[in-house]
């Protein structure tokens, strides 16, 4: 027995193209349409047996948002996601937001039609091997750039953080001193302090991890004039 179902998908021919290979295997196709954005209106209206929700970006913020809304408004509507893979976080973001499964962009049409019946069976539709790389990522999670910039943030003081931001804008130790208003063995001595707590060689290899890491974005140089943050007392060398 054929499933109702609905295909949104951000490249229209990609869905229409899924749409047509459904129908020749004997399931009705509702609608084909795009972009997703709009799917909620669509699918709420029509109110499927299943939505085949296809992604190109599914760790984009609030590109789950239509899928959210169907399982509010039409919580009998089992929407399983098409996307891309390894995305750990998009294959949780997607099932957070109430997909019944996520089947990899690339699947053959078989199981994308297994899927599909799985889902309308009330099933999880989702393979082993994308649970595993899941289940993986949770328990040993890799340290994102934006992370491990704010960890590095968190090693340095802010009169370093202000020394970096110096060293990453290609100021030598003399400008350094003489922006700063300190003595010359004294922004050698912070510049040195930087390189050991960030664990690099060189003031280019700072320059690169801060760019790298965004440490910089996070970055807020309280600082008095002449370079004198509120923490410190004067520079007496």
């Amino acid at each position: 027995m054929g499933v109702r179902l609905m295909v949104v998908d951000d490249h229209r021919l990609l869905a229409e193209a899924l749409a047509s290979a459904l129908r020749l295997r004997g399931h009705r196709v509702l609608a084909a349409a795009a972009p997703t954005a709009g799917a909620a209106d669509l699918v709420v209206s029509r109110a499927p047996d299943v939505c085949l929700f296809g992604t190109a970006a599914p760790a984009e913020p609030g590109v789950f948002d239509p899928v959210a809304r169907i399982k509010k408004e039409r919580p009998q509507v089992s929407v399983v996601v098409l996307g891309p893979v390894p995305d750990s976080p998009g294959i949780a973001a997607a099932f957070a937001a109430g997909a019944s499964g996520y089947v990899r962009h690339d699947e053959r049409i078989e199981g994308v039609e297994r899927a599909m019946v799985q889902a309308c069976a009330g099933e999880t539709a989702v393979a082993p091997q994308l649970l595993r790389a899941v289940f993986t990522e949770l328990l040993n999670p890799v340290a994102r750039p934006d992370d491990e910039g704010r960890r590095l943030l968190g090693l340095l003081t802010q009169r370093e953080v202000e020394v970096l931001a110096r060293v990453a804008e290609g100021e030598d130790t003399r400008l350094i001193a003489a922006g700063m208003r300190i003595a010359p063995s004294t922004a050698r001595t912070h510049v040195q302090r930087v390189l050991v707590k960030l664990g690099v060689g060189s003031r280019l290899e700072a320059a690169a991890l801060a760019a790298r890491t965004g440490l910089l974005d996070h970055a807020v140089v309280r600082a008095l004039p002449g370079g004198r943050d509120t923490q410190e007392g004067p520079d007496l060398t």
